[in-house]
């Protein structure tokens, strides 16, 4: 079962983040070499951080993309969180607000850089509201 599906970049923030929700989660590759992941049959919701600055172009990162040019997969996405950052201004988080607009999904929660337990717990809450029969 994949409650989550993220990417996160070397940075390694988002991975960060998603370690401390402690719930079940598939990581999208970094290298387009690296095996292409499939989600199997259950619903997810994505994380993703935001690129290029919080502009609109070149904000959602290339893998995510791909990954959701699969039909099955993108048909399985329930909702997204963005990380970001606050020095972005307008554009933070912007690559959630472009996916959730895209797949017609919620842009349930944006957090900023490791993000903070408050974060942590509000990301919890989403989970169990969007993905109810994965934690019944």
């Amino acid at each position: 079962m994949a409650g989550i599906v993220y990417f996160s970049s070397v940075s390694n923030n988002t991975h960060r983040f998603v370690q401390r929700l402690g719930v079940p989660a598939l990581r999208i590759p970094l290298r387009p070499t690296d095996e292409f992941l499939h989600v199997g049959n259950t619903e997810y919701v994505l994380i993703t951080p935001t690129y290029g600055h919080g502009t609109q172009r070149g904000a959602v990162p290339k893998q995510v993309i791909k990954f959701l040019n699969d039909e099955h997969n993108r048909s399985l996405c329930r909702g997204v969180v963005s990380g970001g950052n606050t020095n972005f201004g307008a554009g933070f988080c912007i690559a959630g607000d472009i996916i959730a607009r895209k797949l017609g999904v919620p842009h349930l929660h944006r957090f900023e850089l490791l993000g903070t337990p408050s974060d942590i717990d509000a990301v919890h809450q989403a989970l169990e509201t969007t993905l109810e029969h994965a934690y019944a």
